[in-house]
């Protein structure tokens, strides 16, 4: 079992303890309800044909359709997809989705393989699972390494294989999320995990009673998720005075002047270092700044019980997958330091997924500040509740994260 996985268990399980549940409750929620493995073989450019192991895991589908990415990856393997499927379970009942979790993987480099091998290894995936997925089934999104793209080449395989479907050729498209507009994407859904956790700051600043002008963030990690934090953070009226990518990063004690501008930089010169009015950073030191924000947005583990005791800032907001280890957060907490858990933080991409495909199956198109107005609503309604949970119960907020996610999946 891998740490991900293990953690992922301990964390709910204790939860479940904590309300009551049984050994034998624990046990049945954190069991798969499906588990599907392929292996899919294409034929590479070069006309050898090769293999490649797939995965889709079936969480739970209590309070609805199974929901969650399909990543391409090298190191994706069985028990980290059982872990993100749990998670995700979780995800979509502290968002309040009428959704179950899932998560999908094939074990593979994308950068080694041409345009045409990926299309094939995407169509490939689409008509091993197609009779485990579905807009009423199990509904795949973009993860790791896949796009709008990849869900292009899915869905339109996906209808190829299952014309006995009875639904209209719209409804069909809700069979994955994550789509371009043309192909009945919605708006918003590229910038939807990085806005909606902006959305989870703004709901935070609230409840401490702090004014964003007066706000300080650091983000480390400038992919789609972290660029979109800062760029909607900046739009808020936050500070931001750091941003880092893999490389390093740049810092500006009064703010960067442009998030967007910082990044059309690093597109044209390959790094972010150099940005007018800015001194470079590196990564470990972004993560040690004196900032009221701090969003690690990159990596998992990125504080540890290592680096816990430099972290200066006055709440920690996990827009990556599990940047702050069990051990770490402890010490945090008792610093006084608030860490809202990244299944709260970055339930946006889910949420708006979600939104897509109600679209698709109501064969309804809304427009960006439509699906904005809700995705703030969504993301404020489970903070809230996460929050005044917390203070009652003199719980941490991942605690109190499980805990409302659990009841509300018992009570599906």
């Amino acid at each position: 079992m891998n740490s991900m996985l293990a953690t992922t268990q301990t964390s709910i399980s204790n939860a479940a303890r904590r309300i009551g549940w049984t050994a034998e409750q624990i046990k049945d929620f954190l069991k798969p309800t499906q588990s599907h493995y392929y292996d899919l073989t294409i034929t590479m450019d070069d006309g050898h044909e090769k293999k490649f192991k797939a995965y889709r895991i079936q969480h739970n589908n209590k309070r609805g359709p199974y929901k969650g990415g399909i990543r391409f990856h090298q190191q994706v393997d069985e028990h980290e997809v059982q872990a993100l499927a749990t998670l995700m379970t979780i995800k979509c009942a502290i968002a309040n989705l009428p959704l179950g979790g899932s998560k999908g993987g094939i074990v593979v480099d994308p950068k080694k393989l041409s345009l045409t091998e990926l299309e094939k290894l995407s169509r490939a995936w689409a008509r091993a699972f197609a009779p485990h997925i579905g807009p009423e089934i199990d509904v795949p999104a973009p993860d790791v390494n896949t796009s709008g793209q990849t869900m292009s080449w899915m869905v339109d395989e996906f209808i190829k294989v299952s014309q006995d479907l009875i639904h209209t050729p719209i409804q069909k498209h809700a069979a994955f999320t994550g789509k371009p507009i043309n192909l009945h994407g919605s708006p918003g859904r590229i910038e939807a995990t990085g806005q909606g956790g902006v959305y989870v700051l703004e709901a935070l600043l609230a409840k401490i009673g702090k004014k964003p002008a007066d706000t300080t963030v650091a983000v480390q990690g400038i992919g789609n998720v972290g660029y979109h934090f800062a760029l909607h953070a900046q739009k808020l009226g936050c500070k931001v005075v750091a941003i880092s990518d893999s490389k390093g990063g740049i810092y500006a004690a009064d703010g960067l002047k442009s998030v967007e501008h910082a990044l059309k930089h690093k597109h044209a010169s390959g790094k972010l270092e150099g940005v007018p009015g800015t001194r470079h950073i590196a990564n470990e030191h972004l993560l040690e700044l004196a900032v009221d924000i701090l969003v690690p947005a990159a990596l998992e583990n990125a504080i540890t019980v290592h680096n816990a005791p430099k972290v200066k800032a006055k709440a920690v907001i996990e827009m990556a997958n599990g940047p702050v280890s069990s051990e770490a957060e402890g010490m945090l907490t008792k610093k006084g330091i608030i860490v809202i858990p990244d299944v709260v933080a970055n339930a946006g991409g889910v949420t708006v997924s979600y939104l897509e495909w109600y679209q698709n199956m109501h064969e309804e198109t809304w427009a960006l500040e439509q699906v904005n107005v809700k995705l703030k609503k969504y993301m404020s309604d489970a903070f809230d509740a996460v929050w005044k949970y917390h203070l009652k119960h003199s719980v941490s907020l991942r605690e109190a994260t499980f805990e409302i996610a659990l009841k509300r999946v018992d009570g599906a």
